[in-house]
């Protein structure tokens, strides 16, 4: 059963679904995103495990109902691994021995009382100035900010020419459950955290947010263009899913 849980001020007999509304398939709850630019439907699991429907303003409830239908067992099956992955990573300790993760090899954290920087990766190992101690996170946040700049910026730029794309740039902070993103005036935005993964997963992502500057949605023509540039994505996508939570915890 579909049911519509429409908003306050919209009747409950009206004909339509309006983009943002919540749609209820028996156990399965989505929101749905409508788009005249959109030519198919399309089901997307997010990191949080939210259920998020998108379709063409003209289809009706019932072949939203169909589609639903017909995608029950890749839902429940994403659902299932999202709810093994959504475990709570665990946090860093800022102690002598721990090991935070640089481009997916794990080194060791030092400390000392004097050098020139806060913090630096100095023969294999994070080492951190002891009068640095009370903000430990935040100078490894903008260490991993800085090189996650460079390292991109240049990624970027390696595959930039092969898409045929231009973007406008690269900023990188924190976009919560996001690895990376394709904002306005084609600004490509990648989380900090993209430098934690191997060098080969990060690159994945590049090449996945380059695409979108031609496809914004997840059609077979994106997955096409991120074919083109990196044909093996699906196995490196593959890892972001099933290991993506491990990098998280910091």
């Amino acid at each position: 059963m579909l049911a519509l849980l429409q908003p306050a001020d919209h009747p409950t007999d009206s004909p339509s679904v309006e983009a943002g509304t919540c749609i209820q398939v028996d156990d399965l709850q989505f929101t749905l995103r409508r788009s005249a630019r959109r030519r198919t439907m399309q089901i997307t699991v997010e990191r949080t495990g939210e259920l998020v429907l998108s379709a063409p303003p003209e289809v009706d409830i019932d072949r939203l109902r169909a589609f639903v239908n017909e995608k029950r067992f890749w839902i429940y099956t994403k659902l299932a691994e999202k709810d093994r992955l959504q475990r709570q990573a665990p946090s860093k300790a800022f102690v002598g021995g721990e090991g935070f993760l640089y481009l997916g090899r794990s080194y060791r954290l030092q400390w000392v009382d004097d050098q020139d920087l806060p913090l630096k990766l100095v023969n294999g190992r994070f080492v951190l100035r002891h009068d640095a101690q009370a903000d430990a996170r935040g100078h490894f946040i903008r260490w991993y900010s800085e090189k996650a700049r460079i390292w991109l910026s240049g990624r970027v730029a390696d595959y930039q020419s092969r898409m045929e794309v231009v973007p406008a740039g690269v900023k990188v902070q924190d976009l919560g459950y996001r690895w990376g993103s394709c904002g306005k005036g084609d600004w490509l935005y990648f989380h900090w955290k993209t430098i934690l993964l191997p060098a080969r997963i990060a690159e994945y992502v590049v090449v996945h947010e380059l695409a979108h500057l031609h496809e914004p949605h997840h059609t077979p023509a994106f997955w096409l263009r991120v074919e083109r540039a990196m044909p093996d994505y699906a196995q490196r996508r593959t890892w972001l899913a099933e290991h993506g939570m491990d990098v998280e915890g910091m």
